[in-house]
């Protein structure tokens, strides 16, 4: 048995014990539907299983436990956060296409420069053994790229972009950096003790996205979008912080929290007229301000 079908079979028993509680029988008949759906050989007896839950433990650090009383296999899912699923949506594309034939015939990838997504597991290492490191990194604005020496504290992605947060060794100061404009990444010998007072979450708590602004406040911010595309942002919410206020036939109201950023501003325009903005009056001037301007291009 191949590394990649026991990889694949590790997956599938996760998710079949992620969505709810199962039986072993339960689980044996889900892996042999999967193997009628795939091209691998996924059906187990109670003595594979048994080892399948030792390498689901060792690799993966999620505990499948037995529940004696109502004979079914359950894990805790809260304790699993959203990197796992992540990695888990990941591994599931990569295996989609890893066993299909033809591609061409049946999938279209976008076309796209890189992300820089070649840096990431040199950039966790280094977070994680909290190692200074140092990189060229060159603007959109900037002819040339300048080097840069960095404490490294977090990644985080932002729609399909991948950002290093960390602190600049030359300013002193928290600095974020796009990892597709990230060049020539080096990482030192230097070792650094991070700074215990910076959480990352509560650094984006206020904010839209991947940009931070130091002295604004967050502010109640109200949107009226259409029913159609309310369905949407109910499925997806722009904000941790999102409310529903009314939810009818004539609009899906909304309240956010958060600091009111150029890149927030841009995502309300990209609606277009499924969206009103009902509150703040300085957001409703913005956005009246910025498609007058747009409009004032086909006069």
């Amino acid at each position: 048995m191949s590394k990649r079908e026991s990889i694949a079979r590790y997956n599938l028993i996760i998710k079949k014990i992620r969505r709810q509680p199962a039986t072993f029988q339960e689980i044996s008949d889900y892996l042999k539907q999967e193997s009628d759906l795939q091209e691998y050989n996924f059906n187990t007896t109670v003595r594979t299983f048994q080892r399948d839950l030792n390498d689901i433990r060792s690799i993966y650090d999620i505990d499948i436990q037995f529940d004696r009383s109502r004979k079914v296999y359950f894990t805790d899912t809260e304790e699993h956060h959203e990197a796992f699923g992540r990695i888990m949506e990941a591994y599931d594309t990569f295996h989609a296409l890893s066993i299909s034939e033809r591609l061409t015939d049946f999938i279209h990838f976008e076309t796209r420069r890189s992300l820089g997504t070649e840096n990431l597991y040199g950039l966790l290492y280094a977070i994680k053994n909290q190692i200074q490191i140092s990189f060229g990194y060159q603007k959109f604005w900037e002819n040339e790229a300048t080097n840069r020496i960095l404490n490294p504290y977090a990644l985080k992605e932002f729609r399909n972009r991948w950002y290093l947060i960390g602190n600049d060794f030359s300013k002193n100061q928290i600095r974020i950096f796009a990892l597709d404009r990230l060049r020539d990444l080096e990482i030192g010998k230097q070792t650094f003790v991070q700074n215990q007072a910076f959480d990352v979450n509560g650094y984006f708590h206020d904010f839209f996205g991947i940009v931070n602004v130091d002295g604004r406040n967050a502010e109640e911010v109200v949107l009226s979008f259409s029913p159609d595309k309310g369905k949407y942002i109910k499925s997806l919410p722009l904000h941790h912080s999102q409310q529903i206020l009314a939810d009818n036939q004539q609009e899906v109201l909304i309240k956010l929290k958060l600091v009111v950023t150029f890149d927030f501003v841009m995502e309300l325009m990209s609606h277009g007229a499924d969206l009103k903005v009902i509150q703040p009056q300085s957001l409703i001037d913005e956005i009246k301000g910025n498609y007058q301007k747009a409009l004032l291009q086909y006069c």
